[in-house]
């Protein structure tokens, strides 16, 4: 490994924007795998997605009504009004297996299939009923209330594109379109290591412990994310330990994820075991409030390449760099077209004090009527402080050195 003042990274504090570029230069696209589309939520599409066919798939109506020839109603007036007699019925899901009769309508209902013979719609609140005659009193457009085929789109055409994370809304298209099943991005492996002896994995703390929230947030944070809950271990600080946790973790993931232990401290000892497990360094110390000491690097097994990310252990600091860093990666790893951190804009409600470091300061947001985003500052903003959370919707960055005064334009991330 390279000497830290040889890469020009480890002896000052690396810019946050260096330091998010360089996933995209370090990490590499998981592989290709295809998933029922039932499966599929979450996933980031590998490939585009076609519809399998037209949409609608067949002429029909766009309301409950009456399915007629617009021909027959071309004389209709108030005065003489047109009655055709009522000789069927189409139900939504049953085909017809008749054609419509010249001078005659059917009963039919919002989505069933249009009969041969059939080119227009009534809708029922413009008929009138005299037992199995319908009175119109007014000529009607060929094509009224008939939802063509294929006039939304045919099949072949692109619905989804390479890079994009398949939500609900997009799930949905794709089944309508006739597609079963999507190759997407293959799941990413991931491990966490919570260490530290002074977490209580269990019960409640001693004197001088504190209870889990590392644990409890990462898991919660990547199911809220979309990904399979990861394995969570916890490691004391003592370096055989860590270096056997680290050795299975790292062969058993695509990207480990640890808290704690990446700061100066005699018993910070990610960094030197890392080193010892053939990890090489990125990076280590990123100018940003919380979150100093984060640390990343990567390993090559073969065609295998595997990430760690070290996050300094206070939750606030945790929270950060889930938000920020390990959102990055994911996204890099998934092979977005857009990938994180996706920064919003907003306004400061109140002014904030420069500092020499990029602050990134949990705030509450408001949208005012004009539609503008606020974002007012909390407080208790210390890296192993939680309590605002309850009220935190926001992940606001300061730019380093500078003091903003109340309306100045800022870039926010949600919580």
């Amino acid at each position: 490994m390279a000497a830290a003042d040889d890469c020009g990274h480890h002896g000052r504090l690396l810019p946050l924007d260096d330091a998010l570029a360089s996933y995209g230069r370090e990490v590499r696209v998981l592989a290709t795998e295809t998933v029922a589309l039932t499966q599929a939520l979450h996933r980031v599409l590998a490939e585009p997605v076609t519809a399998a066919v037209d949409l609608p798939m067949f002429t029909q109506s766009a309301v409950d009504g009456y399915a007629l020839r617009a021909a027959d109603l071309a004389a209709a007036t108030d005065a003489a009004p047109q009655r055709l007699p009522l000789s069927g019925e189409v139900r939504a899901g049953v085909a017809p297996t008749a054609a419509l009769p010249a001078g005659q309508t059917w009963r039919i209902f919002t989505g069933g299939r249009l009969p041969d013979g059939a080119d227009t719609v009534a809708r029922q609140e413009i008929v009138e009923r005299d037992g199995d005659i319908a009175i119109l009193r007014d000529a009607l457009p060929c094509g009224t209330d008939v939802r063509d085929r294929g006039e939304e789109l045919r099949a072949g055409s692109t619905l989804a594109t390479p890079g994009q994370r398949v939500h609900s809304g997009l799930l949905a298209a794709l089944a309508m379109a006739g597609v079963a099943s999507v190759a997407v991005r293959r799941a990413p492996r991931i491990r966490v290591l919570v260490t530290g002896d002074e977490v209580a994995t269990s019960g409640a703390p001693g004197e001088a412990g504190v209870f889990d929230a590392n644990g409890p947030l990462t898991r919660a944070w990547f199911s809220e994310h979309g990904y399979a809950a990861p394995r969570i271990d916890y490691v004391v600080d003592d370096r055989a330990a860590l270096e056997a946790a680290m050795r299975d973790a790292l062969a058993d993931s695509d990207l480990l994820l640890t808290t704690g232990g990446v700061s100066v401290g005699d018993h910070d000892l990610i960094r030197p075991v890392a080193t010892d497990l053939g990890v090489r360094e990125v990076f280590w110390q990123v100018a940003q409030k919380p979150g100093k000491p984060l640390y990343f690097g990567v390993r090559d097994d073969g065609a295998q390449r595997r990430l760690l990310i070290g996050l300094p252990g206070n939750p606030g600091a945790v929270l950060m760099g889930l938000h920020l860093h390990v959102a990055a990666i994911l996204s890099q790893l998934q092979g977005e077209a857009e990938p994180a951190p996706h920064w919003r804009d907003g306004r400061l409600a109140a002014a904030v004090r420069a500092d020499a470091r990029e602050q990134l300061l949990r705030m509450t947001l408001r949208i005012d009527s004009d539609g503008q985003v606020w974002l007012e500052r909390l407080g208790r903003q210390a890296s192993h402080m939680l309590s605002n959370l309850s009220a935190a919707t926001a992940l606001v960055r300061i730019p380093a050195g500078t003091a903003l005064d109340t309306g100045a334009h800022v870039r926010w991330l949600g919580l």
